[in-house]
């Protein structure tokens, strides 16, 4: 990632923008303006972008340095499956290449509603499911993906184009993207945000993703989306629960490393003790993925029937099963995912939170233009489960690239999770 001076407008995270805009020492022209100008000279290497609001000066310009809205002047950066009544919701599908939306999603009327300017479109994998990927590349390194499917979004945040922005996550489409780019992300509770307006895929896991560089704007954009009041994250010493999951044969070095590492790392503030997840949790990712794709089967099944010839083969799989799941064996996996969750949270009981990796290692490279495959294997289970999951990178100060570890606590605990990050946070980066 090129160098930045320190004081450069755009490098500032949303809360202290707003503080600055209140102040009157930042006018939100002046931050949009110094955004516009970052993504002028960036992203013609980063590609996050699809479409950039052609009125968002404008706006801005009619934003008050007394506005006392939580979000007045911040631009953000909006996925492009969410749709927008001023701009297009492509889903990186050619079947909506034209596609305009008459009305905003209800997650991007809030955002208006705070005074947000919504700063553009950034890409995303077809229907963030599959099939074509983003053309956008990791900023930290351009050789290396940026994650997917939320790709421009978590791309856009690390490489100083905007403070914060909207993703999604139906397996890891947030969290990984975030522990690749260095962002600090929250997927809340599962159903705690609308996702009405955002391209369906798994009803029972589709939850709008927050992309941000601080908690503090975490804070900012859980209380636009009325994340509901927890128990205070407390202020004497933490237990935490260290979980590897049954999958942590996939991990790499580097993530087995941090694992080996986290007690040392987090020493000053927390105990860490092992955590042992639900009976039967090693069947949670297949479980996951059954849910997935025979959710997925009827949320694409009219664009298979009356537009298949421009439909990626990958949408074409789920709409006929070919993974080999039946529809009765979707109900009876999520049957048993119900039950994981409750002895998820009856195990919960005692911890503070719970510490699991955030993906297998460091971004995977392209090889010979080829995008990766991706291992969405650590945050699957965890969406199966419907917690809210708080990445924090990973990184010492002389760091190249990031690595991530999430947080979990019990569903509708988002706030406490913030709160218990907020005292992480500066342990594990470093930068």
């Amino acid at each position: 990632m090129d160098a930045l001076a320190p004081n450069s407008a755009e490098r500032l995270t949303a809360s202290r923008a707003r503080q600055l805009i209140r102040a009157g020492q930042l006018s939100p022209l002046a931050l949009t303006q110094a955004c516009l100008a970052r993504i002028a000279a960036r992203d013609q290497q980063v590609r996050a972008w699809i479409a950039i609001n052609p009125q968002a000066e404008t706006q801005a310009a009619a934003i008050s340095p007394d506005d006392p809205r939580p979000l007045a002047g911040i631009p953000i950066a909006v996925k492009d499956i969410i749709d927008t009544a001023d701009l297009p919701t492509t889903h990186n599908s050619p079947l909506y290449s034209t596609n305009r939306p008459t009305a905003d999603a209800p997650s991007i009327e809030l955002l208006r509603n705070a005074g947000a300017i919504i700063l553009g479109k950034v890409d995303t994998s077809e229907f963030a499911a599959g099939g074509r990927q983003a053309a956008t590349v990791n900023p930290t390194d351009l050789t290396r993906t940026p994650g997917g499917s939320s790709s421009g979004s978590a791309a856009a945040v690390a490489d100083f184009h905007v403070p914060l922005a909207l993703g999604s996550q139906t397996g890891g489409s947030t969290i990984r993207p975030a522990a690749f780019c260095g962002n600090i992300a929250l997927k809340p509770s599962w159903g705690l945000i609308s996702t009405e307006g955002v391209k369906r895929y798994a009803v029972s896991f589709d939850t709008v993703g927050l992309f941000a560089r601080s908690i503090d704007d975490l804070d900012l954009l859980a209380d636009v989306y009325n994340l509901p009041p927890a128990p205070a994250a407390p202020d004497g010493r933490l237990r935490l629960g260290l979980c590897r999951t049954p999958y942590f044969d996939q991990a790499l070095p580097e993530t087995q490393a941090l694992f080996d590492s986290l007690e040392t790392l987090l020493a000053p503030v927390a105990d860490l003790i092992p955590f042992d997840p639900p009976s039967g949790f090693e069947t949670a990712d297949d479980l996951h993925r059954c849910v997935m794709h025979c959710e997925g089967a009827s949320a694409f099944l009219n664009l298979a029937r009356g537009r298949p010839t421009l439909l990626h083969d990958d949408f074409h799989n789920r709409v006929e099963l070919r993974q080999g799941y039946s529809q009765r064996e979707h109900f009876e996996a999520y049957d048993s995912l119900a039950l994981m969750r409750i002895e998820l949270e009856t195990r919960m009981q005692g911890f503070d939170a719970i510490l699991v990796p955030s993906a297998p290692g460091h971004a995977p490279a392209y090889a010979n233009g080829v995008r990766p495959k991706e291992n969405p294997v650590f945050n699957a289970c965890w969406t199966a489960m419907q917690v809210p999951v708080l990445n924090l990178p990973v990184m010492a100060a002389d760091d190249v690239l990031p690595l991530g570890v999430s947080l979990i606590a019990p569903r509708a605990h988002d706030r406490r999770l913030l709160g218990l990050g907020q005292r992480l946070a500066g342990l594990l980066d470093r930068r």
